[in-house]
């Protein structure tokens, strides 16, 4: 069924969770929100906080995206609405790009009567993002193990612990994916290969098992969060030490710089973790704003705007939760 206007709702996301590089992602309960119609002339509003220099003309990511959406089922719709407001940090490594990717391939398709499959939506996201673990855990939630060859992308989801959540550490600094990427080397020792490829194994098994005592084991990485940490003061001591103060287990979240720690919700050491990561960063005169936040379980989502309470502004002054 084709809408005149529609309103989705697509969660953050944390990549990497460790060893899983470019292909394990978590979907967050954590929102943006983005309205689309046809219009007779392009606008596009912004709501809010999270959205420092955002294109307001047609160079705007959610209106380019559609744009291809079109293309790809064969329509033409030069002029749009489109709103936007969103509680997901601009370059913290909480896949602010890659919820605004997929809900611009989500709204526009929806737009047209859903002509696009939610897998050929997925292939279009992970090109776009050139890994398909944040966009995978945005389109379709929970825990999400993929690869994308360059040709094709595929996925399995799992269904996170019931009891697992997720505390998140975001320092007041930004940090550009493609500079968190240029400290990466371009080969590593075989050794470390493997230390990786039997980590990334450990985890995903652990996850997929409810195993929560496994994760401190598992969840460590060579490949990149040691050549990233030059770059986020205070980043080894939360890796090394955050089990220690009752994390099931650390990781660089994303590209960084935020600092994600999983947590067991019945364990009661929330505040005990929470304390030792703002004080970490206090260290080094590092402002954090600290989260808990739980796995998104639906991944993105169709809203009706028409049965809606409320508008993107008052989502965007926290007036309604939806």
């Amino acid at each position: 069924m084709r809408h005149e206007r529609v309103r989705v709702k697509v969660p953050a996301s944390t990549a990497n969770l460790g060893p899983g590089f470019d292909s394990l992602g978590m979907s967050l309960e954590l929102y943006a929100y983005i309205e689309m119609s046809f219009a007779d002339q392009t606008e596009i509003e912004l709501f809010g906080d999270n959205m420092e220099g955002v294109p307001l003309d047609k160079s705007n990511l959610i209106y380019e995206v559609a744009q291809m959406v079109f293309a790809e089922a064969g329509e033409h719709h030069p002029e749009l609405y489109i709103g936007m407001c969103s509680d997901i940090p601009l370059t913290r490594g909480l896949g602010s790009s890659a919820s605004a990717i997929v809900g611009a391939l989500v709204a526009a398709n929806a737009l047209i009567g859903g002509k696009l499959s939610a897998d050929r939506l997925f292939q279009l996201a992970s090109q776009l993002e050139k890994h398909p673990d944040n966009v995978g855990a945005s389109l379709f939630g929970g825990i999400v193990v993929a690869f994308w060859d360059g040709a094709r992308a595929e996925h399995i989801r799992l269904e996170p612990h019931i009891d697992m959540d997720v505390l998140v550490a975001i320092p007041s600094f930004q940090l550009a994916t493609e500079k968190a990427r240029h400290v990466l080397p371009q080969s590593v020792a075989l050794s470390e290969a493997v230390f990786n490829l039997s980590h990334s194994s450990l985890l995903v098994a652990a996850f997929a098992t409810g195993n929560l005592a496994m994760i401190r084991h598992a969840m460590q990485d060579r490949l990149h969060q040691p050549h990233r940490a030059a770059l986020i003061p205070g980043m080894t001591e939360i890796l090394e030490h955050a089990v220690q103060h009752g994390a099931l287990g650390a990781a660089l979240s994303g590209a960084g710089p935020t600092m994600l720690a999983l947590v067991d919700a019945r364990s009661g050491r929330r505040s005990e973790l929470e304390s030792f990561l703002r004080d970490t960063f206090a260290k080094h005169q590092i402002e954090v704003d600290i989260r808990l936040l739980r796995p998104c379980l639906t991944g993105v989502q169709v809203l009706s705007v028409e049965q809606s309470v409320c508008t993107l502004l008052e989502l965007a002054k926290g007036e309604y939760a939806v």
